[in-house]
């Protein structure tokens, strides 16, 4: 395995260490450093700050990121082994969440990237942004125009360098609208890159159902319908927040520091109401160590390590604090609370093809061929995330509950489609899946701490499907995916459903619901805005925390209501955002 390892790192031309990325805490002292900013953590978020701050050379900037490389870690490295990169691996927080009642209280785990990059270096890729709805109710119940859809586009732009020419070489024209995209960001975005055999067949579906009709673009503001996914895929290999933002020409920068296996364990009050200190240990059985910022303390950790950080740094409900043995700073009861996900489903159908996933999985000889072409050429299935067309979807309501969704243009579920099994597929047989995800939850959940510790696990518990509403979504849901896949396009090609039939009733459907759901690690909310003001919610508008001075959060758990798609593309735009709301402060912009 050691010398497949090295003939993989060597095929590559990807070395073993960064000399402008720093390993340990020895390293950080030798150069005698003091920093303007300090982020917490590198995550997708965080390094999107780290890198625009450096901008200016005036400004020191230094991250800390609990985890190690991302560098050679070929798990991360090649798209189509995205579904390898957790859990129970060594680039994960590996936590896990408490018992879920409304799935049969199933403990389920909860990936959290602790790697450089973040959840983008773990994450399944997809890129894709939500209706213009959600952005611009979130700006209506911030009273601030800045976070609407409009206002935000820019910073969309800023991030993204759409790509033009995919692996195969294929005409993209009809697979995107090139209006809504940027093509000088930093990160880069592609369109499915190896066409799979039931792309034709799902086109060909959209034309017999007007229920599920074709989108070009489903990052135009509007994405309702089934069409092309978009995915932070750069010439065949994943485009991550420390790939891309934290590449060679930025991270070289003179003032800019990164300084690996640097754990977090509190953020310090440097004056009254101040806190532009840091608290970290530098492996987990080393001393404490402690920095400052001369401007400021960015805290860009995730939604669930975020209130983590913040709660055991006594801020947060005050009385909760002083009964865990935490002396309360600063009282903010909304720490913690507002925890929004999404809810992923699996459902696979058996086909009549044995061109599917499973046949590589289940040939050694076939698997190293596909990455041998890959590492040869960066072609093949290996460079896309398992599935090429999504959809989004609204679910008849039947008048039993209030619209969850943002507007009349926001789904309330997404369609998920792969050639094969996602997960372990059975010893036999050859599949599809069509997985459906709940994207306009009305469940909250919560992050909450039992001990002192900062070392200790936070309290997970997303809440999932935790309301009536969400159920019946998710049931319509599977609902509308068994008549997708009983359209006349599947007729000679889908056997059957797995787990579940055709003709299911609505007890059997939940019964499979309450079973194959999952989290879909979408995690927002847990220290959000509120308007400047309010009684509620954890920062203001401009992403500082009520009440105190030096603070900022830049990550997804500022968002008081979740997105209608997968995060990490929202996440980037705070980020940009974030970065131009400090410039300004600071008299840069």
């Amino acid at each position: 395995m050691a010398c497949f390892k090295s003939l993989v790192l060597l095929a590559l031309g990807i070395s073993s260490c960064s000399a402008a990325i720093l390993n340990n805490v020895a390293e950080l002292n030798k150069l005698r450093l003091t920093f303007d900013f300090i982020v917490l953590e590198g995550g997708t978020a965080g390094n999107v700050v780290a890198n625009r701050l450096s901008e200016n050379p005036t400004h020191k900037v230094l991250v800390l990121e609990a985890g190690g490389s991302n560098e050679d870690v070929m798990e991360i490295i090649v798209p189509g082994y995205c579904t390898r990169t957790s859990p129970n691996t060594a680039q994960s927080w590996n936590y896990t969440t408490t018992p879920q009642t409304a799935l049969n209280d199933r403990v389920l785990i909860y990936p959290r990237g602790f790697v450089l990059g973040g959840t983008s270096s773990i994450n399944y890729m997809n890129y894709a942004r939500g209706s213009k709805e959600d952005f611009d109710r979130i700006a209506k119940v911030l009273g601030d125009e800045g976070w609407s859809w409009d206002s935000l586009m820019p910073y969309r732009f800023k991030n993204e360098r759409f790509n033009l020419q995919t692996q195969d070489n294929h005409n993209i024209t009809g697979e995107f609208d090139p209006k809504y995209h940027g093509f000088n960001g930093i990160n880069t975005v592609s369109l499915p890159g190896f066409p799979t055999p039931i792309d034709n067949r799902t086109l060909k579906a959209m034309t017999e159902s007007t229920e599920f009709p074709f989108v070009l673009d489903m990052n135009s503001g509007f994405p309702l319908g089934v069409g092309y996914g978009q995915t932070t895929i750069k010439n065949g290999s994943r485009s991550s927040s420390a790939t891309s933002y934290l590449a060679p020409q930025f991270v070289s920068r003179p003032n800019l520091h990164v300084l690996l296996n640097a754990h977090v364990t509190r953020v310090l009050e440097t004056g009254p109401g101040v806190f532009r200190g840091v608290e970290f240990v530098g492996n987990l059985n080393g001393p404490t160590l402690h920095l400052t910022a001369e401007k400021g303390i960015i805290l860009a950790a995730g939604s669930v390590e975020t209130p983590n950080m913040l709660l055991h740094s006594g801020i947060g409900n005050s009385s909760t604090l002083k009964a865990l043995g935490i002396k309360p700073l600063h009282n903010l009861p909304s720490v913690g609370q507002n925890l929004t996900d999404h809810t992923l489903a699996f459902l696979s159908f058996m086909v009549n093809s044995d061109n599917t996933w499973e046949t590589a999985e289940r040939n050694t000889t076939m698997a190293l061929e596909e990455f041998a072409q890959w590492n040869a050429t960066r072609t093949g299935p290996l460079v896309d995330f398992p599935g090429s067309l999504f959809g989004w979807v609204r679910a008849d309501l039947e008048g039993k509950f209030p619209d969850p969704a943002a507007g009349p243009n926001t789904p309330h579920y997404q369609l998920i489609i792969g050639n094969g099994f996602f997960g372990p597929p059975p010893a036999t047989g050859n599949f599809m899946s069509i997985l459906p995800a709940l994207v306009a939850p009305t469940a909250r959940g919560s992050i909450t701490i039992n001990s002192s510790d900062p070392l200790a696990p936070p309290i997970i518990n997303p809440n999932q499907l935790g309301t009536a509403s969400d159920v019946f979504v998710m049931r319509q849901a599977l609902k509308g995916i068994l008549r997708f896949a009983s359209l006349p396009a599947w007729s000679d090609y889908i056997i059957s459903p797995v787990g579940i039939n055709f003709n299911s009733t609505d007890d059997e459907l939940d019964a499979y619901i309450r079973e194959a759901s999952v989290a879909a690690y979408h995690t927002v909310g847990s220290a959000s805005m509120s308007p400047r003001g309010a009684s509620w919610g954890v920062l203001d508008p401009d992403l500082r925390v009520k009440g105190l001075t030096g603070l900022r959060i830049v990550d997804l758990s500022v968002l008081p209501h979740i997105p209608s798609a997968d995060t990490q593309a929202t996440a980037y735009a705070i980020a940009e955002k974030a970065a131009d709301l400090i410039k300004e402060s600071w008299g840069y912009l």
